[in-house]
C-alpha cells in the first residue's frame, strides 16, 4: 500500500503593512481557507501552493509581527509557528516578506528568524515604490550579506512572482542554500553567560539538541520573559532561570533587552551601505506630503473625522437599500409560507421564528460586508496606520492604543460590525477591553426607541434656551454613552484587564492603491464567518425568544374573541366590519402576550424594575427587546393593544403610552420615567446578536455573560440614580 506523502509547509512571515497577505493571496489564489491556531482564538489562513517539483505546499500567514518577542499569548504564536513549537508543526522553511522601502527595520525580523536555523527566503516587496522613495536596493548584494535566497517582487502587480515561486521550490529541495547560520551573535562575555544559562533551562522538546536552535530560543526567552508576560506555554524552570538572569544584569547596570536590540540592528546599520543607496532628492515624496497633513493634530483630527462621517453615512444611507431588500425579501417569504401552511402553532413558528431569525442574521450583512470593506481599504492604502499613530495619545489616557478608536466609532453604526472589527488590534488584552465597551456606544438600533419615548413624553414646544428639548435629549443620549463607554474602558484597563503599557509600534508604509482581490476577499470571508458561526446562535435564541413570548396560549382567551368576531357578522358597513376587526386581533394578541411565559416574567421583573419607574408591561418590551433593541417598539405595541406592525412613529402608540395611568391616577409615563428608559436602554447590552458576536470572537459564554451582567447591572443603577434622585428634588 502506498503511503501518502506529507505536504511540505511553508510560513509566511513579516511585519504588518509588508503587503504580506497580498502576497500571501497572490501564492495561493482561492485555495486559501481560515481556521485557528490549535488552543487558542486567534485566526490564521491557510493555503496551497503548487510547485513544479516540489508540488503541493501548505502556505501559513503567520500574524505580521516586528519580531518574535512576545508578552501576549497571540504574539507568542509567531514564535511558536516559525520555530515550530508544539502544538503548532514546524515548517519546512520561512518566507518573510519585507518592505523595500523601510528595509533596515524589517531585516530585525529577518535575522531572528535565521537564527532560529530553518530554510529562509527573503521577499523584497513594494520594489516599484523605491524610485519614488529615492532608493536603490541591490538585491543580490542583500543575499550574500543574509547568506539566504532574496528575490525582488511587487506583490500587486505581480512583478517577480514566477521568480519566487521558483526560488521557493529550490530552497524546498536544497534547504541548506536557506540555512546560513546565525549572522549576529552576541560579543559581550557577559551576555554570552547570559544565553549559556538560559539555554540550560530551556525544555528539551523545543530545541530537540540543536546548538543553533537553543542560542536562537535563549535570546528569545531573555527579550520576552518577564513579570509582566501573558504567555502560556513558558514552563517554571525557563522563566526562573530568566529572572535571576534580569536581576543580575540589572544589579550589574545592565539592560540585556537593549543590549540583544542594539546588537542586531548595529550588525545591519555596518552592512546596510553593501546593499541599500539613498539618494539626495530635492523634491519631497507623496508619502511625505501627505503625511504633513494626515499626521498633524491639528488637520489629521479633522480630515479623519470627515473620514469616518462619510463611513457611517455610507453605513447608514448605502447600507439602507440592501437592508430594505433583505427585510423585504423576508417579508414576502414569510407571507408566502404563511399562505400555504395551515393556521396553527407550525404556522407562526415558521414565520415568526425561523424565517424572522434568520432574516435578523442576514439584515446585518450589508452593514457588515460594507463596514470590512472601508477598514479593508483604508489597511491597504495605509492610512489605518496613520489613524492609529493620530489616535494613539488620546485612546492611551483610558487604556488603549489607536487601533482602538475606529470599532469603537464604528459601534455608532452597529456594534455586530464593530466587534468584529477589533481583529485589526494585535493584542488580546486590547481586542477584549475594546469588545466590552463597544455596546455601550448609542447604535443605530437604540435611535427608535429614543425617537418613541422623546416624542411620546417631550412635546416639541419645550424649548431650551434657542433649542428644543427632543433634540438636546437625542444629542445628551450620544453624549452620555460615549463618555460612559471610555469611563468604562479606563475602569476596566485598570482592574479586569489590567496590564502594563507596551509601546504601540507601527510601520507608516508608502501611500498605495488597495489590491481589490485582497480585500473583497477579506470581506467575504468575515462575511461568512459571521453567518455561519454568529448566525447560528441568534436563531437559536430568537426561536427561544418566540417561545417565551407564544406560550403556553390560552384557549379561554382566544374562545372569548372567537365569540367577538363571530358577533360582528352582524356589522353591515365592510369597512368598519374590517376595523373592528382589527381590533379585535390586535386585543387578542395583547392578552395572550401577557398570559405568556414572557408577560409572566414581565410580572416577575416588577418588583425588580419598580425602583426604576417601569411596570410589567415594560418588562415585557424589554424582554422583547433582548431579539433586537428596536423589537421593544412592536412588542409594546402588542401589549397595548395597537398592533405588531408599530413604529417609533405610531401616533396610537404614543397616544397609549400617554394615557396608561397606575390604579392610584398616577401616570405610568412620565419626562421622568422616560429619561430613566432611555438611560436603561443606552447601557444594557440587550441584544442577542451583539451576544453571539462576542461569543464568537471570544469562543466562550464566559465572557458575553459577563458583558451581559455589567452593562445590565450598571443600567440598573444609573436608571435607579436618576428615577430615585429625579423624584427626590420633584422632577416629574
Amino acid at each position: 500500500m502506498k503511503t501518502a506523502v506529507r505536504a511540505k509547509r511553508l510560513a509566511l512571515a513579516g511585519n504588518p503593512n509588508t503587503g504580506k497577505t497580498t502576497l500571501f493571496n497572490r501564492l495561493t489564489g482561492s485555495q486559501a481557507k481560515v481556521g485557528n491556531y490549535p488552543g487558542v482564538t486567534v485566526e490564521h489562513q491557510e493555503g496551497e501552493l503548487r510547485l513544479p517539483r516540489s508540488g503541493k505546499v501548505q502556505v501559513v500567514d503567520v500574524p505580521g509581527t516586528y519580531s518574535l518577542s512576545a508578552r501576549s499569548a497571540e504574539e507568542e504564536l509567531a514564535i511558536q509557528a516559525i520555530a515550530g513549537l508544539a502544538p503548532i508543526e514546524r515548517p519546512d522553511a520561512v518566507l518573510v516578506v519585507v518592505d523595500a522601502t523601510q528595509l533596515t527595520r524589517n531585516l530585525y525580523l529577518v535575522l531572528q528568524v535565521i537564527e532560529t536555523d530553518l530554510p529562509v527566503i527573503v521577499a523584497l516587496n513594494m520594489i516599484d515604490m523605491l524610485e519614488s522613495r529615492g532608493l536603490e536596493i541591490d538585491a543580490s548584494a542583500l543575499s550574500q550579506v543574509l547568506g539566504v535566497p532574496v528575490v525582488a517582487i511587487a506583490s500587486q502587480s505581480g512583478v517577480g512572482l514566477d521568480a519566487l515561486r521558483a526560488a521557493i521550490d529550490e530552497l524546498l529541495l536544497e534547504p541548506d542554500r536557506g540555512r546560513p547560520g546565525p549572522r549576529w551573535l552576541p560579543s559581550d562575555p557577559a551576555l554570552e553567560s547570559d544565553v549559556r544559562a538560559v539555554t540550560e533551562a530551556l525544555p528539551e522538546e523545543w530545541h530537540e539538541s540543536e546548538p543553533v536552535r537553543r542560542h536562537a530560543l535563549a535570546l528569545w526567552a531573555l527579550l520576552s520573559i518577564d513579570e509582566h508576560d501573558e504567555l502560556r506555554s513558558v514552563p517554571t524552570k525557563l522563566r526562573v532561570a530568566v529572572a535571576e538572569r534580569r536581576a543580575k544584569a540589572q544589579a550589574d547596570g545592565r539592560d540585556i533587552e537593549t543590549e540583544i536590540i542594539q546588537g542586531r540592528y548595529a550588525w545591519i546599520d555596518s552592512r546596510a551601505p553593501q546593499f541599500l543607496r539613498e539618494r539626495a532628492m530635492g523634491v519631497t515624496s507623496t508619502t511625505d506630503r501627505v503625511d504633513r497633513v494626515l499626521l498633524n493634530p491639528a488637520l489629521g483630527f479633522p480630515v479623519f473625522l470627515l473620514a469616518m462621517a462619510l463611513v457611517f453615512q455610507s453605513l447608514f444611507s448605502g447600507a439602507d437599500p440592501a437592508i430594505a431588500a433583505v427585510e423585504t425579501s423576508f417579508g414576502w417569504v414569510k407571507d408566502t409560507v404563511a399562505g400555504l401552511l395551515p393556521d396553527g402553532i407550525v404556522n407562526d413558528f415558521v414565520c415568526s421564528a425561523l424565517i424572522e431569525g434568520v432574516g435578523s442574521v442576514l439584515v446585518f450583512l450589508p452593514q457588515i460586508a460594507l463596514l470590512f470593506l472601508f477598514i479593508g481599504v483604508m489597511e491597504d492604502t495605509g492610512y489605518m496606520a496613520r489613524v492609529a499613530v493620530l489616535m494613539d495619545r488620546l485612546m492611551k489616557m483610558i487604556g488603549l492604543h489607536g487601533r482602538a478608536f475606529v470599532p469603537m466609532l464604528s459601534g455608532y453604526a452597529c456594534a455586530v460590525p464593530a466587534i468584529m472589527a477589533t481583529r485589526t488590534m494585535e493584542r488580546r488584552r486590547d481586542r477584549m477591553l475594546t469588545m466590552m465597551v463597544i455596546p455601550l456606544m448609542t447604535c443605530s438600533a437604540r435611535l427608535p426607541v429614543y425617537t418613541l419615548i422623546i416624542a411620546a413624553l417631550f412635546p416639541p414646544a419645550i424649548v431650551v434656551g434657542f433649542l428644543p428639548v427632543q433634540g438636546l435629549l437625542m444629542v445628551a443620549m450620544y453624549l452620555f454613552s460615549t463618555i460612559t463607554a471610555l469611563i468604562c474602558a479606563a475602569v476596566l484597563g485598570r482592574t479586569l484587564f489590567k496590564g502594563p503599557n507596551v509601546p504601540f509600534l507601527v510601520e507608516l508604509p508608502p501611500y498605495r492603491m488597495p489590491h481589490w482581490p485582497s480585500v473583497m476577499r477579506m470581506v467575504w470571508q468575515r462575511s461568512r464567518m459571521f453567518v455561519t458561526q454568529a448566525g447560528g446562535v441568534i436563531l437559536a435564541i430568537t426561536c427561544a425568544m418566540w417561545f417565551l413570548l407564544s406560550f403556553p396560549g390560552s384557549p379561554k382567551i382566544a374562545a372569548r374573541f372567537d365569540l367577538e368576531r363571530a358577533a360582528l357578522v352582524s356589522v353591515e358597513d365592510p369597512t368598519e366590519r374590517a376595523d373592528k376587526a382589527a381590533v379585535l386581533e390586535a386585543a387578542q394578541a395583547g392578552e395572550e402576550l401577557r398570559a405568556s411565559f414572557g408577560g409572566k416574567i414581565g410580572h416577575g421583573m416588577e418588583p425588580l424594575i419598580a425602583p426604576l419607574g417601569f411596570d410589567w408591561k415594560i418588562g415585557v418590551g424589554l424582554l422583547g427587546a433582548f431579539a433586537a433593541r428596536e423589537v421593544f417598539i412592536s412588542t409594546m405595541g402588542v401589549v397595548y393593544g395597537v398592533g405588531s406592525d408599530v413604529t417609533e412613529d405610531s401616533t396610537g402608540l404614543r397616544e397609549k403610552l400617554r394615557a396608561e395611568h397606575h390604579p392610584d391616577g398616577r401616570a405610568v409615563y412620565t419626562p421622568l420615567v422616560g429619561i430613566s428608559l432611555m438611560v436603561f436602554f443606552a447601557l444594557a447590552c440587550q441584544c442577542m446578536s451583539t451576544l453571539a458576536v462576542v461569543r464568537r470572537e471570544t469562543h466562550t459564554w464566559s465572557w458575553p455573560v459577563f458583558l451581559f451582567v455589567y452593562t445590565g447591572l450598571l443600567a440598573w443603577v444609573s436608571s435607579f440614580a436618576v428615577y430615585q434622585i429625579g423624584r427626590a428634588i420633584g422632577f416629574a
